[in-house]
């Protein structure tokens, strides 16, 4: 990155932006870790076990929304706070008080949608900094917070076989208490915000037809990156016989790939264009999905593609915030909110599938395959709209940015 782009801007809050979405995001996915270890313990059958890890998932995009009004109507630092007290909140009770049903993991699990939330804070918190020939690299940046399902995956399963699961959470309180310390020290409101706006400029938004586009774009990239990272973990296990450890980290890897990609395809956006990469990740992604969905023996060959097709998500995540910010410059917080919320029923909506298509036919085949022709139908309509965007908001005329 040139050196421009670090002077256009405010460095310490697009780093505690980071930090805060990293930190949250790794809360959120936690379950995703551990499920085979609480399944075990509390006897849940595969479909129980997906939707324990999918709750998080639903109950956060959902909070998403809400999360993207307190943000405006306050500010994203106040809103990022409160979030975050209410998450540490949440653990301290898991922890001191254990899981003990079903019902009670899905009740933490609603509210560690509070930390899917930091979503609606994090990236309008740093978009708001930056001008339009920078925004793919600030919201790739602010978006690589999703490296929080790496360190997730990495560290909880194997924490919990020699802590406990539940200890798990206790030990998360560490992490997340320094982070909020770090955020509300380090980090600024911009000093030009968009002004508050009401629930009926959701509504207004939602009348325009390219939120829709964008919603189904984002549910397919993040809703993908998000429900295979929650899924892998069972994945391994069931199909490959993998310890939790080692599913663990089999999954880090995968993520670890889609975390990475996240800015640097926020960055080749800028550089492309958000819709040429796009195209691109698309098809990669769906072809490696299609694959994996053979059920192949080797477990090796399903990681490689596993992580092929997680690069490509991540990547598409950031071009997609390359885009979104040169359609709705204005009304970022209310679209960072709804395309939010849509990237998160996406991920849900794949998560409790894949769960449910498991136990109903005995394996992942047709799950994978249903996800891998989604991934074809957003690529049909990205190439559908191309060219009106090009030649409209997203003209030389018009934007710095490339479209």
């Amino acid at each position: 990155m040139n050196t421009s782009f670090w002077k256009a801007g405010h460095t310490p809050t697009l780093f505690a932006a980071f930090l805060y979405f990293d930190l949250s995001f790794m809360v959120w996915y936690v379950l995703g870790p551990l499920g085979v270890q609480i399944a075990t313990d509390l006897g849940l059958t595969t479909q129980q076990r997906a939707m324990m890890v999918a709750t998080p998932i639903l109950s956060g995009a959902v909070l998403r929304f809400l999360m993207g009004l307190l943000a405006d109507r306050t500010s994203p630092k106040s809103a990022g706070i409160l979030g975050q007290a209410i998450v540490i909140a949440a653990l301290a009770v898991a922890w001191t008080m254990g899981i003990h049903s079903y019902e009670q993991a899905l009740l933490l699990g609603l509210f560690l949608g509070v930390a899917g939330a930091s979503f609606a804070v994090a990236l309008p918190l740093a978009s708001q900094w930056y001008p339009p020939q920078h925004q793919g690299k600030a919201m790739g940046i602010a978006g690589a917070g999703n490296s929080g399902t790496v360190l997730a995956a990495l560290f909880a399963p194997g924490l919990a076989a020699a802590f406990g699961w539940n200890n798990v959470f206790g030990l998360a309180l560490i992490p997340l208490v320094l982070t909020l310390v770090i955020f509300a020290t380090c980090a600024r409101n911009a000093p030009e915000r968009p002004q508050p706006k009401a629930v009926s400029d959701y509504l207004k938004a939602l009348a325009d037809r390219d939120s829709w586009w964008f919603m189904l774009f984002y549910s397919v990239t993040f809703g993908g990156f998000l429900g295979l990272a929650s899924t892998l973990p069972g994945y391994f296990h069931d199909q490959y016989g993998f310890d939790p450890v080692k599913a663990g980290y089999y999954t880090a890897a995968c993520v670890f790939a889609g975390s990475l990609l996240r800015p640097l395809g926020g960055a080749l956006a800028d550089r492309i264009g958000g819709i040429r990469t796009l195209l691109v990740m698309y098809t990669l992604a769906a072809l490696c999905i299609a694959v994996v969905g053979f059920n192949l023996p080797s477990s090796t060959a399903a990681l490689a593609l596993f992580v092929v097709a997680m690069l490509s998500l991540g990547a598409g995540n950031g071009a997609v915030f390359q885009l979104v910010p040169q359609r709705f410059r204005k009304e970022i917080g209310v679209m960072t909110g709804l395309i939010g919320m849509a990237g998160g029923i996406g991920g849900f909506a794949l998560t409790a599938g894949l769960g449910a298509i498991k136990q109903s036919t005995g394996d992942y085949q047709l799950g994978l395959w249903l996800f891998a022709a989604l991934g074809v139908v957003a690529w049909i309509g990205l190439h559908g709209v191309k060219k009106r965007w090009r030649t409209t908001w997203g003209s030389a005329a018009v934007t710095a940015a490339r479209v």
